[in-house]
């Protein structure tokens, strides 16, 4: 049993929950993950392992509650206990000294860029952190990684905060500036918004990194459920990533697994009577 220290709401749906796993705190890499079970016979999650404690043998999780496991999840209020939490899984992100670096953050995929950032400032990176979400209620983690950035730049759809737009304008602005341009960028979020960036600089050759998050069940590449494309070979996100060269990456194959079971989703967490409920099952 791994106890919840706090749990904090940051945005709509999304929570920062401290939880005591001592072994996985000591272990754990930037750009690995977890494996989280809230009880016997509840669904297993996978969840970045967003910060980590040694010391207090803690580890951070960014949770977005979209499903019935996830809500449930993050209602553990602080001093309840999950069940499981496997881990780290996954390979560590690599780390080395580029020199200028852009790190890209759509949405909750922030929350996923934050121990990449963090890692790469510590490695002694020029960053520039671009982040954006559909308003300022989605903007996540500004004050813990502005002081890691060199420049940071956030984006709104509907320009409340930062400028309007999406994360690719900055980005593109960013690409076509000789000095200041990335000797290599990390992007994570919506598969169309790394499918974008990666389109961007591809003509420039431009070494980019994506985190992905497809489907998974046990994290060891035994169920086959996260499999991805990458460049002519088959990967497993869950022991050959979850970070791939974006430039190889099967984007539109992605975004067509992530929707398998959008059909059944509805149908689980829809009320018995409602519309939705009765067209699925037709």
């Amino acid at each position: 049993m791994f106890e919840v220290l706090s749990n904090e709401i940051l945005a709509e749906n999304l929570h920062k929950m401290v939880i005591s796993a001592p072994r996985i705190a000591r272990a754990r890499k930037a750009g690995q993950f977890v494996i989280v079970r809230l009880a016997q016979g509840e669904e297993r999650i996978p969840l970045t392992i967003g910060d980590a404690d040694p010391a207090a043998g803690t580890i951070t999780l960014f949770i977005q509650a979209i499903g019935g496991s996830t809500r449930k999840i993050v209602d553990t209020e602080a001093g309840g206990f999950i069940r499981d939490v496997a881990g780290p899984l996954g390979k560590e992100t690599h780390i080395t000294n580029w020199g200028r670096v852009a790190c890209v953050g759509g949405g909750v995929g922030t929350a996923v860029l934050f121990p990449l950032v963090k890692a790469l400032a510590e490695a002694g990176n020029e960053i520039t952190t671009i982040i954006g979400g559909r308003s300022s209620r989605y903007i996540i983690l500004a004050d813990e990684l502005t002081p890691l950035s060199k420049d940071f730049l956030v984006t709104t759809e509907d320009g409340s905060m930062g400028s309007k737009g999406f994360v690719t304008g900055p980005l593109a602005a960013l690409l076509a500036d000789p000095e200041r341009g990335p000797q290599a960028v990390f992007a994570v979020g919506p598969v169309p918004m790394m499918k974008a960036v990666a389109n961007l600089t591809r003509p420039q050759g431009i070494e980019t990194v994506v985190s992905l998050n497809p489907i998974m069940i046990d994290g060891t590449g035994m169920c086959g459920g996260c499999r991805v494309q990458v460049g002519k070979e088959t990967k497993f996100a869950c022991v050959d990533g979850p970070e791939f060269d974006a430039h190889l990456v099967d984007f539109d194959g992605l975004t067509d697994r992530l929707t398998s079971y959008r059909d059944e989703e509805a149908l689980r967490h829809a009320p018995h009577d409602c519309k939705l409920a009765k067209e699925v099952a037709k």
